[in-house]
């Protein structure tokens, strides 16, 4: 499942924030044992542990956009948007702070 955050911040001062953003939920999530892999100067793989199973995702930092998606198994599927929602609210968090970083 895609989820699109929206942003006014241009691709590359948006990758910075999302760079901060990502590297904060590592720090204040790390019992969920998050990593981030960037793929490619915009792109990264993300994955975290939930109940001893891995999840793993996408992430896009587009122009006006930052997109995620993540691949939650079928019997994780309640966990899905509660997973998308921390990590859409840590990314709006620094997009609000962006002028500050």
């Amino acid at each position: 499942m895609k989820h699109t955050v929206l942003h006014d911040l241009g691709q590359d001062r948006a990758q910075h924030v999302a760079e901060k953003a990502l590297a904060s939920y590592s720090d204040r999530f790390a019992e969920y044992k998050p990593t981030v892999d960037w793929t490619a100067p915009h792109r990264a793989r993300i994955s975290f542990k939930v109940k001893g199973f891995e999840l793993n995702g996408a992430l896009a930092v587009n122009p006006n956009n930052i997109e995620m998606d993540l691949e939650v198994p079928f019997f994780l599927r309640p966990f899905k948007q509660t997973a998308l929602n921390v990590i859409e609210d840590e990314i709006r968090s620094w997009l609000g702070k962006a002028d500050q970083i």
